[in-house]
């Protein structure tokens, strides 16, 4: 594992069950960087947190030289731009630009709409449950065109990383929430991509268990639609 350098202090402030912290983790192991994780609670938040990211108030945080940096994706291209061996980003602009352009379509296209899923219900969690499964038919046939074991070619990427929570976090979402996001019959690429992601050793370190997020996850869900119905 690589050192941290003279004066150089890295910390990462994060909730264990949350994807996008777990993203960040996978890229700091990726390149190889020693860092201290800071496990915060949202219930009662730190000043820490407060104090770094007062506007959203969310994990994950990355905190270099003590200066932070928020949400995970820009977190990625930080650490990319830092950190260079072992690159998140591939070198050539054109490349670059479209990791960015399905990193991001996978977070608004997917990922908020799974988010949905979880926290609400009703006719609402049925349409989110549509959106997401239209968003995995694109996925797939972008992974399918590209050929290669990863949406980064034959190491994991930008792209990877972002999505890289489906193969941990799907199924429970899906046992917590009742819905039917994954069909690996209409989506063998992506069922192939989820595989081999979740071989992948710096994957495991830093991942938590399906079975120990459906209880962290159904707590969540079960406030979202406590919230929901005092609010109705």
């Amino acid at each position: 594992m690589a050192e941290i350098g003279e004066g150089e202090e890295v910390k990462l402030l994060g909730v264990w069950f949350s994807p996008f912290v777990s993203r960040v983790k996978w890229a700091l192991k990726m390149k190889g960087i020693q860092y201290e994780y800071l496990e915060d609670d949202l219930a009662n938040k730190s000043p820490l947190l407060l104090q770094s990211n007062p506007f959203y108030r969310k994990v994950p945080v990355l905190l270099h030289h003590a200066k932070p940096i928020a949400e995970s994706i820009i977190i990625l291209e930080y650490i990319d731009q830092i950190w260079r061996s072992n690159p998140i980003l591939p070198p050539e602009p054109h490349q670059r630009a479209l990791a960015r352009f399905w990193a991001k379509f996978a977070e608004d296209k997917f990922t908020e709409v799974v988010r949905r899923v979880l926290l609400v219900d009703g006719e609402e969690k049925k349409r989110a449950e549509k959106e997401a499964q239209e968003a995995l038919a694109v996925l797939e046939g972008e992974l399918k065109s590209k050929g290669s074991k990863f949406f980064g070619g034959e190491a994991i990427g930008l792209v990877d990383l972002v999505m890289g929570w489906i193969a941990i976090w799907l199924e429970p979402i899906e046992q917590v929430s009742g819905a039917k996001v994954f069909d690996p019959e209409k989506f063998p690429s992506l069922k192939a991509w989820m595989e081999a992601f979740v071989e992948l050793p710096l994957i495991q370190d830093c991942s938590p268990s399906k079975a120990s997020l459906v209880p962290a996850l159904q707590q969540v869900r079960d406030i979202a639609l406590a919230r929901s119905k005092k609010a109705h």
